[in-house]
C-alpha cells in the first residue's frame, strides 16, 4: 500500500529545495535605481531579480515570502506561515495572504509589459476559502495572466499547500501606463 502522504512530502521537497536555491540571492532587500530598469521588459526585470542582479522588494523579507519562479504571464511566489503572521483569532492574518496573491497577481502582470511600461493595481479581489496556520509548511500563491491589452491587465491566482489545499484565491485588475 503507498504512503498518502508521499506525494505532499514529494512536492514540499521540491518547494524547499527551490527555496533553498534561490534565497541566498534575496540576501539583500532594497529597490532598483531606475538606470537599471531602463530598456527591460517586465519579465527581464523580474529575472533580474530573480537571478540576484537586482534586489528582492523589503517586504518580502518582512513577512518572510520569496519570489520563486517567472515566465510570460506567470509569477510564483512562496511563503512560509508564521506565529508572528497570526490575528487575534489564531490564524495566519488575512492581510498577509492578501499580500502573497497581491504580489504573484501583479508580477504577473509585470512578466508581459514589454520595456517602456509598467503597471498599478487598481482593484484586488481576494476569496478566502480555508484559515492557514503555521502548521502548513509553506504556501505558494501561484499567478497568472488572464487578458493583458494596452490599457488594462487581469490576473488570476490561487494560494496553495504543498498538498494541493486551496486557502484562498484572487483576481486583480491593473491598469497599464509609462512609467513617470
Amino acid at each position: 500500500m503507498s504512503d498518502p502522504a508521499a506525494p505532499t512530502d514529494d512536492v514540499l521537497a521540491r518547494w524547499l529545495a527551490r527555496e533553498a536555491e534561490v534565497r541566498p540571492r534575496f540576501a539583500t532587500p532594497g529597490v532598483a535605481r531606475p538606470e537599471q530598469l531602463v530598456g527591460r521588459s517586465g519579465l527581464q526585470v523580474l529575472q533580474a531579480m530573480l537571478d540576484g542582479e537586482l534586489p528582492p522588494a523589503p517586504i518580502a523579507r518582512t513577512l518572510d515570502f520569496i519570489l520563486l519562479e517567472v515566465a510570460h504571464g506567470r509569477a510564483v511566489f512562496q511563503g512560509r506561515p508564521a506565529f508572528d503572521h497570526y490575528n487575534p483569532l489564531g490564524t495566519v492574518h488575512g492581510g498577509w495572504i492578501a499580500t502573497l496573491l497581491d504580489s504573484s497577481v501583479g508580477c504577473a502582470i509585470h512578466s508581459a509589459l514589454p520595456a517602456g511600461k509598467t503597471y498599478t493595481t487598481l482593484e484586488l479581489k481576494v476569496n478566502y476559502v480555508k484559515a492557514v496556520t503555521e502548521r502548513v509548511p509553506r504556501v505558494q500563491a501561484q499567478g497568472e495572466v488572464i487578458h493583458l491589452g494596452g490599457r488594462v491587465g487581469t490576473a488570476q491566482a490561487r494560494l496553495v499547500g504543498p498538498d494541493g489545499t486551496l486557502f484562498a484565491h484572487a483576481s486583480t485588475t491593473c491598469l497599464v501606463m509609462d512609467p513617470r
